[in-house]
């Protein structure tokens, strides 16, 4: 047996977990029509095919009709669930995986006009700002409906073969209850700290008359919620005593914070630029106060943290949820010995956030998650190698370049710079977003391993790629910014990524004119406000930095806000013009009939970029397919055949920025669907 902490096996009650690795209930928003059906399955059964002992389904299965979804979760009020759950639990249980689902009613973290149009419920009247809600107060009979609808929820887990449960509360209906924030409630459940948990004890006691006292159930909440008037560190640990002691609950999984604010959900949930594993000490005491089973979660996203938690003794069970996005096989390299190998979560929350602005969870750089019924995690070798020639060294052309060799091709990768990175070098240049530099490095780790071939301070022309005898030519040359989008005055104005890279001297009254509504407007606001200069940012959308999303917004939003950054929204700059030793910015509106006028010495453009495209546009006279691509065959996962052009002696592709400005994530999976099929 192996001596890694990581490694041992644990006892919770009957259930024996082969090791110390699980991932916590989350919802990637797969389900279709409520039910985690083959995507859901997919994806679960692919992480425990590699090895985590314990896999948490949906983040907040809805156990009732007056607790709609918000974003896109399991229906655990509906019969038909047990089906599909018994074939996602029947797929881990035969990789030795144990399966648990998270069961809530949302209680206030929801919106009245979603599903059947109910009235929200909960313990009080306070809206939550973050869905924007006002919610009935839960009269006796919605309290002894939503408790029968927990009950009747497990006893069709239990049904499905589940290993256990988890009930939710923090942010959702039960710790409405347990809050004095958000408990207005007279008599038996309003008041002193035993009535607010009567709604869970009681709720505990009528899932145990259903299911029986071997069934495993546990509680995810709050220990702390970090809020004036809310509950307190030294209220978590007498809950978690009460919990412990009341003999229904087989496990604590702890959080701290709150979660009904957008800073307040980022801050439990900790996103890019943020410190590590902030709540592993505090999830400590609470197992050193109870000596209770407890499993805790919260960026901890590397193997060594893990490995502390566990050795330490503040975790019996550690959640590395989003690192297993990244990297579903990191129990299998550590078996391995592989450690090393691991794509690393870079805290980029694309997952997270995306699941409101885009419908479901996405790794920002590894495409195959969420994909896995279309997209390999790991790449087949090709029986037919050939020798690939990549322009570009960004993230496109690095995955690009790291699974063709992973097929088994010869290939060369040609960088105009010193080193890898393209735009993500430029982005990592902002103290905190350096963890987006990861990406790049474990893609040229990987790439240098199989044996690619970089060639650095390469500004690859026609001839120097033809000199290299392609069979394939990929081009992943990114895109320059873009700034020509005034009336007049565009040779006035400097880029965003002038003031990021430094080629442009910050002013010190500053307006910035974000039109793409993404990370570099942002930064190069950050950056300037940091030399102390006036800032502000302005945008023709109704909301600003729209391409950021909610939780990623939040440190930048600290930041700003604490230097000052003005945020001006619905008005678009539409010239600029010299006016003595300043500028004159004058600004209109979409909506017509009003201009504006500001005076500042520097203006700031961030207008998305366009094409580096010369070279793949002086390469398509001499390829088989002109450029070509089979929208088909690629969607499909086929082989690119296009033949346009007999005579040409290399298929030509474009991936990236360099067919037209998108993100990281569109980049990197442009590389991965075209190129595993090469």
């Amino acid at each position: 047996m192996s001596a890694d902490p990581l490694l041992q096996p644990y006892r919770l009650k009957h259930l024996t977990l082969k090791n110390r690795l699980m991932i916590s209930s989350h919802e990637p928003a797969y389900p279709e029509d409520g039910m985690p059906k083959e995507r859901y399955r997919a994806y679960h059964v692919e992480r425990a095919r590699a090895g985590v002992a314990m896999t948490m389904t949906a983040g907040s299965a809805s156990v009732a009709r007056d607790s709609p979804p918000v974003f896109n979760n399991i229906l655990a009020w509906k019969d038909e669930v047990v089906g599909w759950l018994k074939q996602l639990t029947d797929e881990c249980h035969a990789h030795d995986c144990a399966v648990m689902i998270q069961l809530t009613h949302l209680g206030r973290r929801t919106r009245w006009d979603k599903a059947d149009w109910l009235p929200v419920v909960s313990a009080g009247h306070a809206r939550e700002p973050s869905h924007r809600a006002f919610p009935k107060l839960a009269e006796d009979w919605d309290i002894a409906r939503i408790i029968e609808d927990y009950a009747d929820a497990a006893e069709r887990m239990q049904a499905a073969g589940l290993d256990g449960i988890e009930l939710q509360a923090y942010g959702h209906l039960m710790d409405q209850f347990w809050s004095p924030l958000t408990n207005d409630l007279d008599g038996e459940y309003g008041g002193s700290l035993d009535n607010r948990l009567r709604f869970t004890f009681d709720t505990l006691r009528a899932i145990r008359a259903r299911v029986g006292p071997d069934f495993i159930a546990g509680v995810r909440y709050t220990g702390d919620e970090g809020l004036p008037g809310g509950l307190t560190r030294a209220d978590g640990l007498e809950i978690s005593r009460r919990l412990k002691d009341c003999g229904m609950v087989d496990f604590l999984n702890v959080v701290k914070g709150h979660i009904d604010t957008d800073a307040g959900l980022t801050d439990v949930i900790p996103v890019q630029g943020m410190p590590s594993a902030p709540h592993l000490d505090f999830a400590g005491e609470i197992r050193a106060a109870t000596e209770f089973p407890t499993f805790h979660a919260a960026k901890i996203q590397d193997v060594a943290t893990a490995r502390h938690a566990i050795a330490s003794g503040k975790l019996d069970m550690v959640g590395m949820t989003r690192a297993h996005m990244a990297d579903p096989h990191i129990v299998a390299k550590i078996m391995r010995g592989e450690e090393d190998r691991i794509r690393p979560c870079v805290g980029a929350n694309y997952c997270l956030d995306r699941i409101y602005q885009g419908g479901m969870a996405l790794c920002l750089h590894n495409p195959a998650t969420g994909r896995e019924l279309e997209q390999p995690h790991t790449v087949a070798q090709t029986d037919t190698p050939h020798r690939v020639v990549i322009i570009g060294a960004g993230p496109a052309g690095l995955e690009a370049a790291r699974v063709a060799a992973e097929r088994g091709h010869q290939v060369i990768v040609h960088e105009a710079a010193n080193d890898p990175g393209g735009q993500v070098r430029l982005c990592a240049l902002t103290p905190r977003r350096q963890e987006m530099m990861q990406l790049i490095q474990w893609r040229f780790a990987e790439c240098t391993r199989m044996g690619v071939t970089f060639r650095f301070n390469s500004f690859a022309d026609e001839d120097a790629v033809r000199a290299d005898a392609p069979d394939v030519v990929i081009v992943a040359t990114g895109g320059l910014p873009h700034t020509e989008v005034l009336e007049a005055g565009n040779d006035l104005v400097v880029s965003a990524w002038d003031i990021l890279s430094g080629d442009a001297a910050p002013g010190e009254n500053v307006l910035i004119y974000d039109d793409a509504g993404d990370y570099p407007a942002l930064q190069a606001a950050e950056a300037l406000a940091t030399r102390g200069a006036r800032v502000e940012v302005m945008t023709r959308d109704r909301s600003f930095a729209p391409e950021v999303m909610a939780m990623s917004l939040t440190p930048s939003m600290r930041e700003l806000q604490k230097r000052d950054v003005t945020f001006t929204v619905t008005w678009k700059l539409e010239s600029v013009t010299r006016e003595g030793n300043g500028l004159l910015a004058t600004i209109g509106s979409d909506y017509g009939g009003v201009t504006r006028e500001r005076r500042v010495d520097q203006v700031v453009v961030n207008h998305g970029t366009r094409p580096l495209d010369d070279l793949y546009f002086d390469l398509r006279p001499g390829s088989r397919n002109l450029g070509e691509v089979d929208y088909e065959a690629l969607i499909a996962g086929h082989k690119q055949d296009v033949t346009r052009n007999p005579d040409g002696s290399y298929q030509l592709f474009r991936i990236g920025d360099a067919v037209a400005a998108r993100n990281t994530h569109a980049a990197i999976y442009d590389a991965l669907r075209l190129v595993k099929a090469l």
